[in-house]
């Protein structure tokens, strides 16, 4: 894996100081999988619980289903992921989170976006994960990084005395919708830093105010690499900050 260049992090860090000295919003936003960490978290979390056999009354094809949907209705397979889990207690899922997250070692962190986050955070920048998974699959790995619970923005059903529905509640965080859950968590504001590594989250990356980094790790062959290169495309033709860590 290539390493992010020194030359390029210490020019973001400088970047990062001059936002703050001029006073911008200190708010800063990454997507999740791939851009933060080498894996799907969310996608880990559904294979995690299907090996387990942790939810009884989810079909036989779950996997199968899911990549399916996906590639048809994306925003449909976002919230079945959540929606398998009703009537479940919140902190029992929670808990197959961080177990499902455990398994993964070592911790997939890219090291410069841990860098990143934690420079963002001795700045007093508030940072947010936005993510297209399920909010409460990426929790810990948030957490582990830097990230606070209540700062991942992602997919969720209502949750009723503890136990959660299958009834959608917020926003699709997907597109342009990662820009529409973002704001509704900051009151309006809008990050003056964005990272993510695909065009899913080129909205994101849009609405970033001074800094936008295109962090790619698809390898060749993976389903991600198409979309990954295709925003490498745009970050260059735009001027932003990128790195690819596979040729």
């Amino acid at each position: 894996m290539l390493p992010f260049p020194q030359e390029k992090i210490a020019r973001i860090f400088k970047q990062i100081d001059q936002a703050v000295a001029a006073g911008v919003d200190r708010v800063a936003a990454f997507d999740a999988d791939g851009t933060l960490w080498d894996t799907d978290v969310g996608e880990n979390f559904l294979q995690f619980k299907i090996a387990k056999k942790l939810l009884p009354n989810l079909r036989a094809d779950a996997w199968e289903y899911y990549r399916d949907v996906y590639v048809r209705e994306t925003p449909v397979a976002l919230v079945w992921l959540a929606q398998i889990m009703k009537d479940v207690p919140l902190e029992t899922v929670r808990a197959w989170a961080r177990d499902a997250f455990a398994t993964l070692q070592p911790p997939p962190f890219f090291p410069f976006m841990k860098e990143l986050v934690a420079y963002l955070k001795s700045r007093d920048v508030a940072v947010y994960c936005v993510t297209a998974s399920v909010r409460w699959a990426v929790e810990p790995a948030a957490a582990a990084i830097g990230i606070p619970p209540e700062n991942v923005i992602g997919i969720r059903t209502k949750i009723r005395d503890g136990i959660i529905t299958d009834e959608a509640e917020g926003h699709i965080t997907w597109r342009e919708g990662k820009v529409t859950g973002l704001l509704e968590a900051t009151g309006r504001k809008l990050p003056f830093l964005a990272a993510g590594n695909t065009m899913g989250d080129l909205a994101l990356l849009d609405s970033a105010k001074r800094i936008r980094i295109a962090n790619l790790g698809a390898p060749p062959g993976h389903f991600n690499r198409e979309t990954e290169d295709a925003l490498l495309a745009v970050a260059k033709s735009r001027g932003w900050h990128y790195h690819s860590y596979r040729p």
